[in-house]
């Protein structure tokens, strides 16, 4: 252990410490400085070492490397903590009364917004129509997202301003459903386009609560999964310039701006709390939208096979051209026939990621066959325990077929891939509590369990809310508490209960 140390404010934590790096698993302190950790070790040999460092006593608390959120949408999360939350609404007459809450106290004509249902809590076996909110309504433009944000409900005020009659085609990738009321995946932004847009400082809001609030809840970090409109992450960029940013972040650019990262020199790296590091496509829906992408037979309530939106084709294109750039291919894929898809595209890219260091990443991974676990080794899954809850009662109505192989995370684990887990806030809360308890238990909100042969351990899920992303985003100083690393911790009464962050 060095006799020397820098002239600087420096900082002795006493703690139960878990520091996830082999050399010295486990510690009684941690002696931190200029916001790095500067030695590991035992409380009294580092007190010995400093004797001048301010001591934090959390003699009673287990200190860990920091939480990360691996995919959020950070900015749309802090708009949503302001709009109608639908979660565990149980029936359309409960979304109806908290619409009509709203229009209440809304002056006539100005847009109500929110999200957070899914088509099986409110008991419906179809799509739910315009009139039904007309009924509350009628004088208010209104959009609803669906829980996975692949589906959005309005009204009839909101289908006129944006044009849309049962004579109206459906755009490429998204389908306006008849009657009229929901649009699928890309056909929701043809009502998206028509509403007001935030102003600057409304977005610099919603960039400020969504960061706070996941810093709240003991996170560090996060990875941003674009989705969103460039001003998102742009107050993001402001809220660092003014110092006020209190996570680091890891962006991604949807590859339709991929272009413009070229011309703009964007690739991975940077020395400040922002970094742009992923390009982001989308292979397919989501499951309670009945849009992700399945094999035969697809679902079976007969809705079909879901739809595919981003091509294979473009995927492996862009997804090359991102790799040059230093950028991380991002792909979402839910339905077994996504994944299968996505897989096949990484194995042509594999060679030329791995020349440049980059670990191919897929999101969700949710539904699996057999046959495709084994050709994750290596690519990063990023995935979501908290989904398993909401989404378990309709696999085994929707799809039984996969019920075995969705939120397979062990079976990815022993194949070698790399977890990283995360909430997709603002489609769940970012609740670590809820995802440890549900990749631990995988009990669902029925009371059933998933899949039980797939449960992880404690540890295994402190890992991949720590570790696994800061490999997927290439950070070697995150994830472990050793000498160099960021000095960002998360403070525990037990592991998988309350939590809170400690950034020095």
């Amino acid at each position: 252990m060095s006799q020397s140390l820098p002239p600087r404010p420096l900082t002795l934590i006493q703690s139960q410490v878990i520091t996830q790096d082999k050399a010295l698993p486990r510690a009684g302190a941690v002696l931190v400085g200029g916001g790095r950790v500067l030695a590991v070790g035992e409380f009294d040999d580092l007190k010995a070492l400093a004797p001048r460092a301010e001591v934090l006593d959390h003699r009673d608390l287990i200190l860990t490397p920091g939480l990360c959120d691996a995919h959020t949408h950070l900015v749309a999360y802090g708009f949503s903590l302001s709009q109608i939350n639908l979660h565990g609404a149980r029936s359309v007459s409960e979304v109806q009364a908290r619409v009509a809450q709203v229009a209440m106290n809304t002056p006539a004509g100005t847009w109500i917004r929110g999200g957070g249902f899914l088509l099986s809590e409110l008991g419906l076996d179809g799509y739910p129509t315009a009139a039904l909110l007309d009924e509350v309504s009628p004088h208010h433009p209104v959009q609803l997202y669906s829980r996975d944000l692949h589906m959005a409900w309005v009204n009839s005020a909101a289908l006129r301003a944006a044009g849309i009659t049962e004579a109206t085609p459906d755009p490429q990738g998204g389908q306006i459903v008849r009657p009229l009321g929901c649009l699928l995946e890309l056909a929701s932004g043809l009502v998206s386009a028509v509403m007001p847009a935030p102003s600057e400082a409304e977005y610099l809001a919603a960039a400020r609560a969504g960061a706070d609030d996941l810093a709240s809840r003991g996170y560090v970090s996060t990875h941003t999964m674009a989705f969103e409109p460039p001003e998102s992450p742009r107050a993001l960029q402001q809220l660092e310039a003014l110092g006020e940013l209190p996570l680091r972040i890891w962006a991604c650019l949807p590859h339709t701006r991929l272009d413009a990262a070229r011309e703009l020199g964007i690739g991975s790296g940077g020395g400040g709390l922002f970094q742009w590091g992923g390009v982001k496509f989308f292979a397919d829906g989501a499951l309670g939208s009945r849009t992700a992408w399945l094999h035969t037979p697809g679902f079976a309530d007969g809705s079909g096979t879901g739809i595919a939106l981003d091509p294979p084709e473009l995927i492996r294109e862009r997804g090359l051209e991102a790799i040059v750039l230093g950028l991380t291919p991002v792909t979402h894929a839910i339905g077994d026939r996504a994944n299968t898809e996505v897989l096949n595209v990484y194995d042509d890219l594999r060679a030329a990621a791995n020349a440049k260091g980059i670990r191919l990443r897929i999101e969700h991974s949710q539904h699996l066959r057999p046959e495709d676990v084994p050709r994750h080794r290596g690519l990063v899954c990023s995935v979501q325990p908290i989904h398993l809850q909401a989404d378990a009662p309709m696999i085994r109505e929707l799809m039984p077929h996969l019920a075995d192989g969705s939120y397979a995370f062990k079976s990815l684990m022993d194949a070698g891939a790399i977890l990283a887990f995360g909430s997709d806030a603002p489609v769940a809360a970012p609740e670590p509590r809820a995802n440890f308890a549900a990749a631990i238990t995988r009990v669902d909100d029925s009371g059933g369990r998933l899949a039980p042969a797939e449960a992880m351990t404690v540890e295994d899920v402190l890992w991949a809310h720590t570790r696994g992303p800061a490999i997927a985003a290439g950070w070697d100083d995150e994830g472990m508490i050793r000498p160099g690393a960021r000095a960002a911790f998360t403070l525990w009464d037990r592991l998988g209960g309350n939590a809170r962050a400690l950034v020095l």
